[in-house]
């Protein structure tokens, strides 16, 4: 039978040296994507990467069971918001910028645009929708991208978004209301963004 997260992080509170190796593999991509997405820097998020999994290392004791994929997440947002405290250099960026990675998840922008990539105008119409929804998500309040990030891409239900972002329900579902409400008035000509 295959190891449960929470039997990985008390086997590594052990000191099962395997344990921990195993919790990153599982992990480790889905967070490097939410780290790229949030910061837009590989190579900074590479460096946010390697600090939450020092947390994680440093706090496995205090894994109280539960959900660890949202234990995980609260540590790593809180992470990329530390550094972003600190260094003043992280920068959101738009969930469909092209970070090199096919792990970084689907392209909102693609969303609501049919799949004829053979059509040279129609890509030309894909890549102005693209560009249209990078700059709106762009202007997102920083808490409106975060909420839609862990929703969207990581695909957390808005509970879990709740325990990661260390609030209500009703809280992540009025960012997330606001954030799509906010796309679809910059985003008229794009049907299907907010759906």
């Amino acid at each position: 039978m295959e190891n449960t997260d929470k039997s990985l992080i008390n086997a590594h509170c052990r000191g099962e040296t395997a344990a921990f190796g195993e919790l990153v593999r599982r992990h480790g991509d889905c967070v490097l994507g939410y780290l790229t997405k949030m910061t837009g820097d590989r190579e900074l998020a590479e460096d946010l990467f390697q600090e939450t999994f020092k947390r994680v290392h440093e706090k496995a004791h205090t894994f109280a069971g539960g959900k660890f994929k949202s234990w995980l997440f609260t540590i790593a947002t809180r992470v990329a918001i530390d550094g972003y405290r600190r260094s003043g250099r992280v920068r959101m960026v738009s969930f469909n910028q092209s970070l090199g990675s096919d792990d970084d998840g689907p392209e909102l922008g693609s969303v609501a645009v049919a799949d004829d990539a053979n059509d040279p105008s129609q890509e030309a119409v894909v890549a102005e929708m693209k560009e249209q929804v990078r700059r709106a998500v762009d202007a997102l309040p920083a808490r409106q991208r975060a909420t839609l990030v862990l929703a969207y891409y990581q695909q957390l239900t808005y509970k879990e978004v709740a325990e990661v972002l260390g609030c209500s329900l009703g809280t992540v579902k009025m960012q997330m209301s606001r954030a799509l409400r906010t796309l679809a008035r910059r985003l008229p000509d794009i049907s299907g963004v907010a759906k």
